[in-house]
């Protein structure tokens, strides 16, 4: 491969990285934290400290009676985060007692699982594309590094929720991974190799 290939199969690998990932984004949202959780509102103060609220009225969600309740005309100050929340769902998580981060938390663990499991076949597909389906050394190197990174984008995120064994199993599969394709792009390049130099000697021959 010379310089202009090797920048082609780069481009080839970035972009197809950025295909996949760009695709799974629109097709399946990731959790946002505002969500779950309210960052609160930093309260003005007056000169001896006491609170001072705008008077303006802000439309949020209180605890009220046990429930949920909409108060359209809400403190000046914002919520809390404690009592008072910006979105319904933050307020319906409060009167469960649980910690907003921990729920974040376990919805972030689903859908990372949810994203490797999608990005482990797509990637193997790219892959064996790559290798099977496109003769071009620039093209078939290029969407085979992209499949890879796209396996590694799926692996990372999901790789602060998995257990010691299977970041165990995933580091030996991707080894395992990498390790056949050296070969096996040596063993291609190989055979293109000297089918090249044999057109070259018959061509040679043909002159003389």
């Amino acid at each position: 491969m010379n310089f202009k290939n090797i920048v082609m199969g780069i481009a080839i690998m970035i972009l197809t990285i950025s295909v996949v990932v760009q695709g799974v984004s629109i097709f399946y949202d990731q959790p946002e934290q505002g969500y779950f959780c309210s960052d609160g509102v930093r309260v003005p103060l007056s000169e001896k400290g006491d609170i001072v609220c705008p008077e303006i009225c802000v439309e949020l969600y209180e605890i009220q009676n046990g429930g949920c309740v909409l108060n359209e005309c809400g403190s000046g100050c914002g919520p809390d985060g404690v009592s008072t929340f910006s979105k319904l769902s933050q307020c319906e998580i409060a009167l469960t007692g649980k910690n907003c981060y921990d729920v974040y938390d376990n919805v972030m663990e689903s859908y990372s699982r949810n994203v490797f499991m999608i990005s482990l076949p797509v990637g193997i597909l790219i892959i064996a594309a790559g290798a099977l389906i496109f003769g071009l050394e620039t093209v078939g190197a290029g969407l085979m590094a992209g499949g890879v990174g796209v396996i590694l984008w799926g692996v990372m995120g999901f790789w602060r929720f998995a257990d010691e064994w299977l970041k165990f199993i995933l580091s030996l599969v991707g080894l395992v991974a990498l390790i056949w394709l050296a070969y096996y792009f040596n063993k291609r390049f190989e055979k293109k190799g000297g089918k090249k130099r044999a057109v070259r000697k018959l061509k040679k021959k043909r002159r003389k």
